[in-house]
């Protein structure tokens, strides 16, 4: 109960501040609600003329087309090396845990120098390309390969003549699903909150993500406080893709836990 309020406690607040104008934000009880949240959200919509709804669909482009590919790169990677036998295995598969530890801003730097030379920096792909390899998603990807697709089904299907990619698309993936769905929510949500990357890639305005769009609202609210409600609804509304998705996506992780109990 203790964790579960200090973590809700600021998303009340938030939601709470979210209806309240500036004068109300600055005078009244902290969790009394106000009576602006229309003119917050309108006076959101208006700014720049609509630059947040831009800055939304960026993130919306950067999380989403970055955790399909992701995903599908770390289940062809995890399946590889929980079902095939190649020297050198171990090795790669540590080298890829080694990936896990290092923190991202040590990678940003050298990720912004590449894309500089690919001539990509700046651009929309060079905060999508860098979050398609990840290290994690390959981990977890192997563990599901390794539980829920049998060496057994395989070797069938092997015999009946299925190719490598057939057998991969049309038996491992889909044995796969329930577990990739963890990979892709957790490198969606990863995507979408990522500041760092973007604050070194990008210099346009206009291919900012909601992150980087907020970051730009408090540096520009330190002179004007009547900024700070848009602030704190942009952040609120920033937040409702992600409970969706997770609402979305619940019925898969309560079916891999229905099965797991059923196979224990």
């Amino acid at each position: 109960m203790l964790g579960a309020v200090y973590t809700l406690l600021p998303v009340a607040w938030v939601l709470v501040a979210t209806s309240k104008s500036p004068r109300e934000l600055f005078t009244t009880f902290s969790f009394a609600p106000g009576t602006g949240l229309l003119d917050n959200l309108a006076n959101l919509s208006a700014y720049g003329g609509g630059q947040f709804w831009l800055w939304g669909l960026n993130s919306a482009l950067y999380a989403g087309v970055g955790a399909i590919v992701s995903t599908l790169v770390s289940a062809m990677a995890g399946y590889a090396l929980a079902k095939f036998r190649f020297r050198g295995r171990e090795l790669l598969f540590s080298g890829i845990l080694a990936g896990v530890l290092v923190p991202g801003i040590v990678l940003a730097v050298p990720q912004y120098l590449l894309m500089a030379q690919l001539g990509l920096a700046g651009t929309r792909w060079s905060v999508i390309l860098p979050v398609i390899i990840n290290p994690f998603g390959i981990f977890l990807c192997r563990v599901f390969a390794a539980a829920a697709v049998p060496d057994d089904t395989i070797e069938a299907a092997r015999l009946d003549g299925a190719g490598e990619l057939r057998v991969f698309g049309a038996i491992a993936l889909p044995m796969m699903t329930q577990g990739l769905v963890t990979v892709f929510l957790l490198q969606f949500v990863g995507i979408w909150n990522n500041f760092l990357l973007p604050f070194i890639m990008l210099s346009d305005q206009d291919k900012y993500p909601i992150t980087l769009g907020l970051y730009t609202f408090l540096s520009k609210g330190a002179g004007d406080t009547d900024l700070y409600p848009l602030i704190i609804a942009g952040s609120a509304v920033s937040v409702i893709p992600l409970i969706a998705l997770v609402l979305l996506l619940q019925r898969f992780w309560r079916a891999d836990l229905l099965a797991g109990g059923l196979k224990g």
